[in-house]
């Protein structure tokens, strides 16, 4: 699929007439919509007459079942699907899909889209709300938008004037502060064999950290440590990231640990489209959690907003009733365990600069108004040819308040393989929010002591 040529070159024309603007706060009078028309973060508060309903706080109460333990409960289990997109009908609902989307059904006949009643669980905690409409006063982009001046915790940017501000969004979104969780990835072959590697993750917001200063780190959003536990020629080899906010004072500071050779080394790779951890090159470093880190790369352009037909609620991928052979399929995850629901999204073309270097030329971000996550990510290559469809299998932690992904899917179109990423269903203790660290957890000397 070729990119449109005249309105790439007119997203590019939109984003350099941005950059010359000041960027950020709203006024007091645009911010008084949160709340009243808008939700707190920024979604709109009413329904389309149709599908999509009005908001009305989101799921914060656990379904009878749930034992508060991490393993996540189905609130929908009786719930059958409205009608599935197809092969078959999929020109019916091509304007409610990304292209990628179209193109996995396309290609797959048993690449299915079961779609379900809407429903708007997004929920957050009181505090972060309330500081998302603090933001939206006051959080600007700096640098060229590389970074944030005058941000706190929550949302940046609830009632976004460009793309970039939807990014921002997206990467300092609400995941609880606080978090390790014990998940598996694979990237199966062509014919559907696959190994499993373990990850323990954790993520940690400065500001969550038990000996927080505001003096100390102040350039620093969050603390991530990845851990492989499995397999045993991967075992013990960890990555530490300290992700910077204002990232050309700055670059992401990131060190590995290689348990081979005990040493700890710094990491400039683990940015961009470096290799991901593990992952037989199926995926760059910027892939994870859909798309992450700077954005001085590329050219931003808010196409605007729509509706669409996006992973949610997936909490049958969660099921701890399913094994991975289960999921993990020939070509794709198995797409009977999905759930698609018909939600509003931000869509945002990032179109690579003049003189940048990426694998991928140009990415369609689809982002949901109500959590801000990325959904749903279009790749094209360098020959503007549509190259790799991610989608995010989203759900909502009821009971810590948090919006989340259950796995992560990365599809190659052309070589017919793909990655998932943050399966749980074999994992043990697979989520512990609030889970207690220092800044002296998150040092390269700490590498060395979490590594065997």
């Amino acid at each position: 699929m070729k990119l449109n040529k005249k309105l790439l070159a007119t997203g590019v024309l939109a984003a350099s007439l941005v950059a010359g603007q000041a960027w950020g706060a709203v006024s007091a009078g645009e911010a008084a919509k949160l709340g009243d028309s808008l939700t707190p973060m920024g979604a709109e508060q009413a329904g389309n007459g149709g599908e999509i309903p009005a908001w009305d706080g989101g799921l914060t109460t656990p379904p009878a079942g749930y034992k508060g333990d991490g393993i996540y409960v189905n609130p929908f289990p009786d719930e059958k699907p409205k009608f599935t997109i197809n092969q078959s009908n999929v020109a019916e609902y091509a304007d409610k899909l990304s292209p990628g989307q179209v193109a996995m059904i396309k290609q797959y006949p048993d690449y299915v889209l079961p779609v379900y009643e809407t429903h708007r669980t997004a929920a957050y905690p009181k505090a972060i709300m309330d500081e998302t409409i603090e933001n939206a006063t006051r959080s600007e982009l700096i640098k060229d938008g590389n970074g944030l001046g005058e941000y706190q915790n929550a949302t940046p940017f609830p009632i976004p004037q460009n793309g970039l501000e939807v990014y921002w969004n997206h990467i300092t979104r609400y995941r609880g502060g606080s978090v390790q969780r014990n998940v598996g990835q694979a990237t199966p072959t062509v014919n559907g064999a696959y190994s499993i590697v373990k990850f323990q993750d954790e993520l940690t917001w400065r500001t969550h950290l038990s000996d927080y200063a505001p003096d100390k780190d102040a350039n620093v959003l969050f603390y991530f440590k990845q851990a492989i536990t499995g397999p045993a020629r991967l075992a013990g080899n960890v990555l530490l990231v300290h992700e910077t906010l204002d990232q050309v004072a700055e670059p992401r500071r990131a060190w590995v640990y290689n348990a081979g050779q005990r040493r700890v080394r710094r990491a400039p790779q683990v940015a961009y489209d470096g290799p991901g951890t593990a992952a037989d090159g199926m995926r760059t470093s910027d892939n994870f959690d859909m798309f992450n880190g700077a954005p001085d790369r590329y050219n931003w352009e808010l196409v605007g907003k729509k509706e669409m037909y996006i992973p949610y609620n997936s909490y049958k991928l969660v099921d701890r009733n399913l094994t991975y052979d289960q999921i993990i399929k020939p070509g794709h995850i198995n797409q009977e365990l999905t759930r698609y629901e018909l939600h509003r999204v931000w869509h945002v073309k990032a179109t690579l600069k003049e003189g940048e270097r990426h694998i991928y030329a140009q990415r369609d971000l689809y982002i949901d108004e109500d959590t801000w996550q990325a959904v749903v990510v279009d790749h094209y290559d360098g020959r503007g040819e549509l190259w790799r469809v991610a989608e995010a299998h989203s759900m909502q932690f009821y009971d810590k308040a948090v919006p989340w992904y259950a796995v992560e899917t990365l599809y190659d179109l052309l070589s017919g393989r793909y990655l998932v990423n943050g399966l749980t269903n074999e994992e043990t203790n697979p989520y512990q929010f609030g889970v207690q660290r220092q800044s002296r957890d998150y040092t390269p000397a700490a590498l060395r002591r979490a590594g065997t």
